[in-house]
């Protein structure tokens, strides 16, 4: 019998509440009644009839949004570990990321939105740069419409210019069939700016703007996109508050200016920046100039998908930062100018301003019931819980996600999802690894996860649309 039928008020009792807008912390109940929180405080009197869940020694706090995540490469978990970010972009850009058919795409993602809530990220920005086709889109989204999460699908294709993509019949058909506007699936278009003169990203903006849709761009990735890019955007004037810069992370002042002064948002994906390469984790220079910030995660062919992890290595890099600067000018930190209470805030209503999205990201009455309980009565860390940030922050992991609550919806209720196929999913992702391993060979498959790159591709551009080159991303003569 299932304990939380579909409209069954809920409230979850007696648990440190986090309600991330600008209020203390407190001991208190929160009560779901339909897709909205209805009331925050103690003692609530409840409808007759509500579920209780006991919170008592646990945290309540918003659902995690990650606004930047390449779902659709989750079959491949693990794969890259020892990977540059050039190898990354041999392996998918140039090489094998061709090879992912549409359910290749729909069992990434399925896994993808599975793993997503089972660590307490209750909405995902799906950065889907692998759609080579319509049936691709449509498996994609197939895939998150079957997972009780709420989702943004990022539409990209790397294998074909931005300009081109968008203006296929079959992109515009997709989107007048399965972008609907209902609000469990966003939409925005996902590509980069090259920095090209000619700016042949051009056309794909207006489109963008022609389907009213936010831009989402990796921006400032070393050896890729560059001041160039954003300086384009600007002079266009393509730069909009809606507009989520991704990584960001080796930019100069001026485009993080241009950045503060258009309104957008910067996604950082610390433990990408810090191992694959884009620059170092910008959010010591974000902070400077008041751009907002939201958290993601990148590619689980790296690291895991949770934001727990994303927090923790956030708040290392960037008082890692503060401490080398003040010890080149010999001098010693007295204070962290990042609090956990920044990156926990970040995690959650920065994810949701990113995404145009004020119902989100707050526990307050009102807003959407999109809601998480961190409680684990068999772990000695779960207690004391002192500090609610730190305990987030620092303490926390995936395995302490006691329930998640999406739109009212209760996806997992003491560790274990509810109304998830993990069998299926499995099944699913191990035919996707056969066909790759299959196609490419046992040789190129074992060799892939710790490729030499070829001569000839260690400087090239992955993105094959143009021959521009430019000093600020490649830096040496080409060879080969």
């Amino acid at each position: 019998m299932n304990e939380f039928p579909s409209g069954r008020p809920v409230v979850l009792r007696g648990g440190t509440v986090l309600p991330m807008n600008g209020a203390r912390p407190a001991v208190a109940d929160v009560l779901v009644e339909g897709d909205r929180i209805a009331a925050v405080g103690p003692e609530l009197p409840v409808p007759d009839g509500a579920a209780e869940i006991d919170a008592t020694g646990g945290i309540v706090m918003p659902g995690m949004i990650d606004t930047h995540r390449h779902m659709w490469q989750t079959a491949l978990r693990g794969y890259g570990a020892d990977w540059t970010l050039t190898q990354y972009f041999v392996w998918f850009y140039l090489e094998h990321g061709k090879l992912f058919r549409p359910e290749d795409i729909h069992a990434g993602n399925v896994l993808a939105a599975i793993e997503a809530l089972d660590a307490g990220v209750t909405t995902v920005v799906d950065w889907s740069h692998g759609l080579q086709s319509a049936d691709h889109a449509d498996a994609a989204v197939d895939a998150l419409e079957s997972v009780p999460g709420r989702y943004v699908l990022a539409y990209g294709n790397i294998q074909a210019p931005p300009a081109e993509w968008t203006a296929a019949p079959e992109f515009r058909d997709f989107v007048r069939r399965r972008i609907t506007g209902g609000d469990l699936l966003g939409f925005q278009l996902a590509f980069d700016v090259l920095g090209d003169p000619a700016f042949p990203e051009k056309a794909a903006f207006e489109v963008a703007r022609d389907i009213g849709v936010a831009v989402t761009t990796h921006a400032g990735v070393w050896g890729a996109t560059s001041d160039e890019g954003i300086r384009l955007m600007y002079d266009h004037g393509f730069m909009t508050p809606e507009t989520v810069y991704v990584h960001a992370a080796s930019l100069s002042a001026d485009s993080y200016q241009r950045i503060a002064a258009t309104g957008g948002s910067i996604s950082v994906s610390t433990e990408s920046e810090q191992s694959a390469g884009q620059g170092y984790p910008p959010t010591w220079a974000i902070r400077t100039h008041g751009i907002p910030v939201s958290l993601s995660m990148d590619t689980s062919v790296w690291w895991s998908g949770d934001l727990f992890s994303a927090m923790r290595a956030t708040l290392g890099a960037d008082r890692s930062r503060m401490h080398l600067e003040a010890h080149a000018r010999a001098e010693t930190v007295t204070h962290c100018s990042l609090r956990a209470d920044q990156v926990v805030e970040w995690a959650t209503r920065g994810g949701a301003r990113a995404l145009g999205r004020d119902d989100l990201g707050t526990l307050e009455p009102g807003r959407k019931a999109d809601l998480v309980l961190i409680k684990n009565d068999h772990s000695p860390v779960s207690f004391p819980l002192l500090n609610p940030y730190g305990h987030v922050a620092f303490q926390a992991q995936r395995g302490d996600v006691h329930t998640v609550i999406v739109d009212g919806r209760v996806v997992k209720h003491e560790h274990r999802l509810l109304g998830v196929d993990l069998a299926a999913a499995r099944r699913d992702v191990e035919r996707t690894i056969d066909h790759l391993r299959s196609t490419m060979g046992e040789e190129t498959w074992v060799n892939g996860m710790n490729p030499d790159i070829p001569e000839t591709k260690i400087l090239d551009n992955p993105y094959t649309y143009t021959d521009y080159r430019s000093s600020a991303t490649h830096g040496h003569p080409r060879r080969g």
